[in-house]
């Protein structure tokens, strides 16, 4: 099967683009690291699993982002999955130049990532690749560690059509 195509591609409106993308509900995540004692962190709903041998999981981040070289230095991240009750926190690492760690109770895991506490479910990973890809990097990570202490009473913090959301009709 050829992938080439001889026929123009219509220019998609960034706009457009967006609003098609709101239409598939995502998890929300904080990636996180410390590098000289500086947590690190921002708001990522790009992230999947990849492979269950070796474990794999994937995030996509903007090729500007502020905080993912700091992320690549320390070669190391933990991805905080949240709870439904989180959508403060999901907006206040989504912010640029603030103080992102304001309030939040977070604790080192065993690879040295700040995890966040209260949430769903936290994941210790190693920068396995990273790929460019348009405007933005995919960032492949091998699972090192996980939470083994799982809320089974908690719910995932959702985003759709440009909203938090919860299962079962909760909307945030």
């Amino acid at each position: 099967m050829s992938l080439s195509n001889t026929n123009p591609a219509p220019t998609i409106d960034p706009a457009s683009f967006r609003e098609a993308l709101g239409h598939f509900a995502s998890g929300i995540t904080i990636i996180t690291t410390q590098v000289d004692d500086e947590p690190i962190g921002f708001t990522c709903q790009s992230f999947y699993s990849v492979s269950m041998n070796p474990p794999l999981v994937s995030f996509s981040v903007k090729a500007s982002s502020f905080s993912y070289p700091k992320i690549r230095q320390a070669e190391r991240f933990a991805v905080n999955i949240l709870s439904s009750e989180q959508s403060h926190v999901s907006t206040q690492f989504a912010m640029r130049g603030a103080d992102k760690w304001q309030g939040i109770d977070w604790k080192l895991s065993p690879l040295g990532n700040p995890v966040i506490n209260d949430s769903l479910h936290w994941l210790d990973c190693k920068i396995h690749a990273e790929h460019p890809a348009g405007d933005h990097l995919i960032v492949i990570g091998e699972v090192k560690g996980l939470n083994l202490d799982v809320a089974t009473a908690a719910r995932p913090l959702l985003y759709f059509k440009g909203k938090y959301g919860g299962m079962a009709g909760e909307e945030k």
